[in-house]
């Protein structure tokens, strides 16, 4: 695209305002021009997307689908007869010719060398991350080091690691930015015995304020004698990932988060280095060379076999080389550049937006700026009285006008404790009332606490995000000026563990 394009409101005066708009921020990003392939994918691998004047941001939450990756792999499946791998007939050994193809597609696009990798399909990033947290080495001598920023997969290793009596590690985020204290972390490295299994995980990209950690904290770990588990999935549907380069223990992916298509499908990729040392703590069909009722014993297979439980999502496995192949068609740097581009015009101009009586409209958790940073936002919105709208009414007057964001705390407690400042004392309030707890209580309790937040509104640009997905995500923002929760309404729905419980009239 050069310095136009087209928008698919019908508003004349609304079109010629986004179109003024258009040419100042290519202005300000004269760099979105090399993304126009991605302006001809909109209209023809997405174009549903503004047939049905949908507004999609919610990238991190998961990736969209192209038109050509449904119908390859659609094609593949009608003319072919594909049965279960673990066996030697025809269909079986054709599908496992396909099955190994994908595996092998997988390291080569992450530049992982299989005498240095291999890699085991789980059912998603989560998956991936129970089977480390199961077979690592932990012992009573291990330490185990986390982030305050990271998915509860990674927090949920830690009953693992306190099952085998290792010591539990979290290691603060600064504010305003929400970065990895490094100072913190350096003390931490240095008083874990570099003889013993440790291990050090963090995400390369937070799933809640964008923010990247460096890479360079997998380097610094192993100087210290620790193992890394490198949480992937949020950073690599716009970021390369060379692991010629880094070399992380443990990287965790989910597919669906990079291309939309499959879903149920994930990857672990383990350095061969570190498997000889895993124990896996049982054993599944598929899992093992020989098993016996009688002699109660088993063997488990070699290598990938070893970790993938059961009967693989076979079908839909060869959907992730086309997925792959669909990237790499447009290439993750072009993907890259249009998610800051994106990403830093509406950055600006929701930090530019002001109450009539010059207060800020919305506070943004994480860096204000394009550095170091995705194309994860996430923010709250606040009355000219400076008390808090509730996220839950924002979501749902998006909900009417075509916006899928995505509001509640994101599966990652640590970092929106620390955005929102809630203390240990607020916590601990919230988990006195025991297992009854749920989100909307949670909420009701902190608010009787101060003028402080339960959740937030997370937006994410990603692979075919256009200008006026934000500049019309902008509009609905800039509604809420001189607006109090009086003015907007009552929630008229619940979130209650992560899903939404619906009226039922």
């Amino acid at each position: 695209m050069g310095t136009t394009t087209e928008f698919t409101t019908t508003n004349d005066y609304e079109l010629g305002r986004m179109a003024d708009g258009f040419a100042a921020f290519v202005e300000r990003y004269p760099a979105f021009s090399r993304t126009r392939l991605l302006d001809q994918w909109r209209e023809t691998e997405y174009s549903r997307l503004d047939a049905s004047g949908q507004i999609y941001l919610d990238y991190t939450g998961g990736g969209l689908y192209g038109e050509s990756q449904l119908l390859g792999h659609m094609d593949l499946l009608r003319t072919s007869v594909l049965g279960n791998p673990h066996s030697a007939n025809p269909s079986s050994l054709a599908m496992t010719d396909l099955v190994e193809e994908t595996r092998r597609y997988i390291l080569t696009y992450f530049n992982a060398s299989p005498d240095e990798y291999i890699a085991v399909f789980t059912p998603n990033a989560s998956g991936a991350l129970k089977l480390v947290g199961e077979a690592y080495p932990f012992t009573p001598a291990s330490h185990y080091i986390l982030t305050f920023d990271n998915h509860n997969s990674v927090n949920g290793i830690r009953e693992f690691a306190k099952g085998k009596g290792a010591q539990v590690k979290y290691v603060p985020l600064t504010r305003p930015e929400l970065r990895l204290d490094r100072e913190a972390l350096d003390a931490t490295l240095g008083t874990v015995d570099g003889d013993q299994r440790n291990l050090f995980a963090f995400p390369a990209q937070s799933n809640f304020s964008g923010v990247k950690h460096p890479l360079d904290l997998i380097d610094e770990a192993h100087h210290n004698g620790v193992d890394v588990l490198l949480d992937a999935a949020a950073y690599v549907p716009t970021n390369g990932l060379d692991l010629g380069t880094v070399k992380p223990e443990f990287v965790t992916v989910s597919f669906y988060k990079m291309f939309g298509y499959p879903t149920g499908i994930g990857a672990l990729l383990i350095s061969r280095s570190i498997f000889r040392k895993m124990n896996r703590p049982w054993f599944a069909g598929g899992t093992v060379n020989f098993a016996s009722v009688q002699g109660d014993g088993h063997y488990l297979a070699a290598n990938e076999a070893a970790f993938e439980d059961g009967t693989i999502n076979y079908l839909n496995i060869p959907a992730i080389k086309t997925g792959l192949q669909h990237l790499e068609t447009v290439g993750i740097d072009t993907i890259a550049e249009r998610v800051q581009c994106l990403t830093g015009w509406l950055l600006e101009n929701l930090l530019s937006l002001q109450h009539s009586n010059g207060k800020p409209m919305v506070r943004i958790y994480g860096p204000t700026d394009t550095q170091m940073r995705g194309g994860t936002v996430t923010l709250n919105f606040y009355g000219p009285d400076e008390r808090l709208l509730d996220y839950r009414r924002i979501e749902e007057l998006a909900n009417a006008r075509g916006i899928s964001l995505r509001t509640g705390c994101f599966c990652n407690p640590g970092a929106g404790e620390i955005a929102e400042g809630l203390t240990a004392d607020d916590m601990l309030a919230g988990l006195k009332d025991g297992p009854d707890m749920s989100l909307p209580h949670f909420v009701q309790v902190i608010q009787h606490r101060g003028n402080k937040s339960a959740g937030a509104i997370r937006i994410s640009t990603g692979l075919v995000t256009n200008f006026e997905d934000v500049y019309r995500f902008m509009n609905f923002a800039a509604d809420f000026r001189d607006k109090t929760n009086l003015n907007i309404g009552k929630v008229t729905f619940d979130i209650q563990s992560c899903r939404v419980i619906r009226d039922g009239s």
